[in-house]
């Protein structure tokens, strides 16, 4: 009797693709330019010459793609989720590319930025080809999606609008949408961790590391600051990134929080960064009912907007928070697949 999933016979296989960047050399925080990429390769793929469809999954904020195939002690990563997928019939066998693109800020945007790195071009212009390369995909847009949950949910769709005819089907879990509901709460924290560092940026980064103990507020700091490093990157400010607040009276600045706005996915349903979502074969979009940091506002306001500008799109509400949504999986990663070309 077997009382935990042992999961099925036939499994896929992970291989840590390594690449080294151009384009993260001398990144600006001093981060690795050679990484190690874990690709998952379906069950039956050593044994044949099938090419197959790719699915690229972004990570959320705190994680990065080592992170997302590791093993767990309740639930399953996500090679077992695609093992079990695969097996049932629910999925066909696809490939899934899993990148690493942590940073000393604790995660990633999925932006280019110099306060940061290029990690948008990265992935588009260097890491996409070279998986092309390596492994038997179908090298074409038309078979490749990118999904992402929070922070990877929110890069999938800036992908997806700014750099069109890479992906032609995208899916966002709870991403990161509405700005001004989401983050401006985090402002006053970071205005007081900054403090006990006389606002300085770098020192509070050196010691957030050297801590050992996890810090919660020292946490959203941290993140908002690699908001802002995203967002709003100025080489004129400390670690080159302005951030929208004053840190004294923690005073919205205008111009720079305009700046932000400026990537916010609710603001950006016109134009050609419209028109690139608007010509995907599929776009999926969900968000849970209670989230935590109040994404379901923001979801549910793009979904409006995407509906006015006749932009074809699935949307769902499900019972949930932000947290333990990797079950959603099973729901988009179909539907994904039903949308890319096949060998």
């Amino acid at each position: 009797m077997n009382l935990r999933p042992q999961g099925p016979d036939e499994r896929g296989r992970l291989v840590d693709f390594r690449h080294s960047s151009v384009l993260l050399e001398n990144n600006a925080l001093g981060d690795p330019s050679r990484r190690a990429h874990p690709v998952y390769l379906p069950p039956g793929y050593d044994e044949s010459e099938q090419h197959y469809p790719v699915l690229w999954c972004l990570a959320a904020y705190t994680n990065a793609g080592p992170g997302q195939v590791a093993w767990r002690n309740h639930g399953e990563n996500l090679p077992a989720r695609l093992d079990r997928m695969i097996a049932a019939g629910q999925l066909p066998p696809v490939i899934a590319v899993f990148p690493d693109c942590y940073t000393s800020l604790g995660g990633n945007q999925y932006v280019d930025s110099p306060a940061m790195g290029q990690y948008a071009s990265f992935l588009c212009d260097e890491l996409v080809p070279a998986i092309d390369q390596e492994f038997r995909t179908i090298a074409d847009p038309a078979a490749r999606a990118v999904f992402g949950k929070s922070s990877g949910g929110f890069g999938a769709l800036h992908l997806a609008m700014t750099r069109p005819g890479v992906w032609s089907a995208v899916a966002s879990h709870a991403g990161d949408c509405g700005f001004d509901r989401v983050y401006l709460r985090d402002f006053p924290v970071c205005c007081d961790v900054l403090a006990r560092y006389d606002g300085d940026v770098s020192s509070f980064i050196q010691a957030f590391w050297r801590a050992n103990k996890a810090d919660y507020r020292g946490f959203h700091a941290m993140m908002t600051l690699c908001l802002a490093a995203s967002y709003s990157p100025d080489p004129e400010c400390s670690l080159g990134l302005a951030l929208p607040f004053e840190l004294e009276t923690c005073q919205l600045d205008e111009e720079i929080w305009r700046r932000w706005l400026g990537f916010d996915p609710v603001c950006r349903i016109h134009g050609a960064q419209a028109e690139a979502l608007g010509s995907l074969a599929g776009l999926w979009i969900d968000v849970g009912n209670r989230d935590q940091y109040f994404l379901h506002y923001g979801t549910r306001q793009l979904h409006r907007k995407l509906g006015s500008a006749g932009i074809r799109h699935h949307f769902e509400e499900f019972d949930g928070t932000h947290s333990g949504i990797d079950w959603r999986f099973d729901h988009s990663l179909p539907w994904l697949a039903e949308c890319l070309k096949l060998d």
